[in-house]
């Protein structure tokens, strides 16, 4: 399986990095590797002071695809989950500056936590659905697929122009504003929809 992110999709969190708008989505992988294991604690990386939470509605595809037409790009999954894209902005920010790839600071182990999955029948529209994550019960990031600037399909689509996309790939469609710093004994919990997605605890 593939682990597919996009950055720079919501407006309010390009503007808190001091990102420049994107023209297209800006698009990166993270190995399969990066994904927390289920029930297990995220623990922060000995080469990392500063490892950022960042929530972002998922889908998981579910079938193979290439080149696919945007308005068939609805029939490629049928499960929408929640999950976290963990970032070490201190190493982001220093390859970046050199222009070297993001990898090392974003597809580290456990970098990816992936929540449970719902029925995208059982969901209000996809381009309109509610989340946000709190951090020890309190909401640090609230966002509406509705601000993405590229919507779910036009994602899975572009994303395929590149990349055969295949069973079980999973797309991480962007984070709103409201991104920040994870200390020890933090507790943090995702909702999709107002129903609670995952939880974890920061050590």
């Amino acid at each position: 399986m593939k682990i597919i992110c996009i950055g720079r999709n919501y407006t309010e969190h390009i503007e808190e990095l001091n990102n420049e708008k994107p023209e297209n989505p800006v698009v990166f992988i993270k190995p399969d590797s990066a994904i927390l294991p289920k029930e297990q604690a995220f623990f922060i990386p000995d080469f990392s002071n500063d490892i950022h939470y960042e929530v972002e509605v998922l889908v998981k595809i579910n079938k193979v695809g290439k080149h696919i037409a945007p308005e068939f790009a609805h029939k490629y999954y049928d499960e929408v989950g929640l999950g976290i894209d963990f970032t070490a902005r201190d190493l982001q920010s220093k390859l970046k500056s050199k222009g070297l790839p993001w990898e090392k600071s974003k597809g580290f182990d456990g970098a990816a936590v992936i929540g449970k999955w719902l029925p995208k029948d059982k969901l209000p529209n996809v381009n309109q659905l509610c989340f946000r994550l709190e951090k020890n019960e309190t909401v640090v990031q609230n966002g509406n697929t509705a601000l993405m600037l590229w919507k779910t399909d036009e994602l899975i689509s572009y994303v395929s122009s590149f990349f055969m996309l295949k069973k079980g790939d999973v797309i991480f469609t962007g984070t709103p504003a409201g991104v920040g710093k994870v200390a020890v004994n933090d507790y943090l919990a995702g909702y999709l929809e107002d129903e609670e997605m995952f939880s974890l605890k920061i050590k």
